[in-house]
């Protein structure tokens, strides 16, 4: 049988990842992608950077910036105490093409112009010009993603991102909440600057396209925080790129021979910071639900449901931490803007209260050696997914016999040294042993 053709649509940090992580498992890919269209910056975490290593994305990883102060003015409160890594979007973006041609990626410059899809294959065409073939297809184009109906749909939001040169400087960023939405504003140590505000579409009463330069320059002149950070510059009119931050989770992320993976599969609101984190999070299980399709066909739906099942968690644990930064805007919680997203997607809280009783053992998909099979694992009231091992020590046997009524002391006797302190942790936080006194 003839090694399957895989093509991967988008070479962002999904598509990148989930590229690198087929080739690993010895499949031949290639990524089609066309260049960002215009500049941007992105604040990320050190979180961010080590899933970036973790994905074979490392020259990505060294484009970001030495950690800079960012400031946060939120519900008439200021602080200064975090840190983050601002990344050059044109820069990063070159640097995740050069890890994946140093992973023997085929890259395909160029844009997909449409997809005829079956049973049988993809045939893409392309521009300029060509056509290309696929067995299977991996969507990772982000909000550019054809197919955009959501199964879920927050308040429809845009944003508004200006651009600007000025004096080099000290690098730094931060956000700041106003009556109708918030802003975020970087300044690299080149003198590049980026000030972006969000706002509700159905309420922001926003200009025509012409006149949104001038009016991004109005909203700048009555922030002390932009004078502060950028000075007189920023009171000029600067260019401007208008795009969704609507965050959708979408109806089906996969098939028997196509997956969604990153934005194209759930994107979420820029306020959790979490865009490049989440990304990698749905596009690193990625390929060992494609090995598994293409493998073994008789799994197909396990692995699916393993994917989406996973999409769908992360979403909603990424908007309800959304949710619940938003709601400590209390200076204008009845404005529309502050209204709709305080109190979505639910009222369901971030992380579910510790329940003994509902700690079981089940037979769910994990992934073992690069395909989804099933697993005893240990779910919880917090963890519907189940948790498989903690530190290599599979968890179900532990439990099991836990609940069984075994001695704790004498379990953990059974297991290395180094690891009981973590694991009698572990069970302690769950509810199925007390604290040593």
């Amino acid at each position: 049988m003839a090694e399957p053709r895989i093509l991967v649509l988008g070479a962002g940090p999904a598509g990148a990842a989930a590229a690198i992580g087929l080739r690993r498992l010895g499949y031949s890919v290639a990524v089609i992608s066309e260049w960002r269209r215009f500049a941007a910056v992105e604040g990320v975490s050190q979180r961010v950077l080590e899933g970036l290593r973790h994905a074979g994305l490392v020259h990505a990883m060294a484009s970001a910036a030495p950690p800079a102060p960012r400031r946060v003015h939120w519900n008439g409160d200021a602080h200064g105490v975090n840190q983050e890594c601002l990344v050059d979007r044109p820069v990063f973006d070159a640097a995740l093409r050069e890890d994946l041609r140093r992973a023997g990626v085929e890259l395909i410059e160029a844009r997909v112009r449409s997809v005829e899809s079956s049973a049988a294959g993809h045939r893409l065409y392309l521009e300029p010009g060509g056509v290309q073939h696929a067995d299977f297809l991996v969507e990772a184009r982000g909000r550019q993603a054809p197919l955009a109906a959501g199964r879920l749909r927050g308040p429809e939001t845009v944003s508004l991102l200006n651009f600007w040169r000025q004096a080099p400087g000290v690098a730094a960023s931060a956000v700041e909440s106003l009556s109708d939405g918030w802003a975020w504003m970087a300044r690299l140590a080149d003198g590049r600057c980026y000030w972006q505000i969000t706002l509700d579409v159905a309420s922001a009463g926003l200009p025509p396209r012409e006149q949104l330069p001038a009016y991004c320059a109005e909203r700048r002149r009555h922030s002390a925080l932009v004078a502060e950070i950028f000075g007189a510059a920023a009171l000029q009119p600067a260019e401007v790129h208008a795009r969704s931050s609507t965050a959708i989770l979408f109806h089906d992320c996969g098939g028997a021979n196509w997956l969604r993976v990153g934005d194209a599969a759930m994107a979420v609101d820029p306020l959790s910071g979490n865009g490049i984190f989440q990304s990698l999070s749905s596009a690193l299980q990625a390929p060992a639900v494609i090995n598994t399709l293409l493998r073994h066909p008789e799994r197909a739906e396990l692995a699916l449901g393993f994917h989406q099942r996973r999409v769908e968690h992360l979403f909603l644990r990424f908007a309800r931490t959304g949710r619940d930064f938003y709601a400590l805007e209390q200076r204008w919680a009845a404005q529309p803007f502050w209204h709709k997203r305080s109190a979505w997607p639910d009222s369901e809280p971030m992380h579910a209260a510790v329940d003994a009783s509902q700690v079981r053992v089940e037979r769910l998909p994990v992934i073992r050696d690069g395909l989804i099979e099933e697993a005893e694992v240990v779910v919880t009231a917090d963890q519907p997914l189940g948790i498989w091992h903690l530190q290599g020590v599979a968890l179900a046997p532990l439990v099991r016999a836990v609940q069984d009524g075994r001695m704790l002391d004498e379990l953990l006797l059974e297991q290395a040294p180094e690891l009981r302190p973590m694991l009698r942790s572990w069970l302690v936080s769950q509810g199925l042993a007390v604290p040593r006194s």
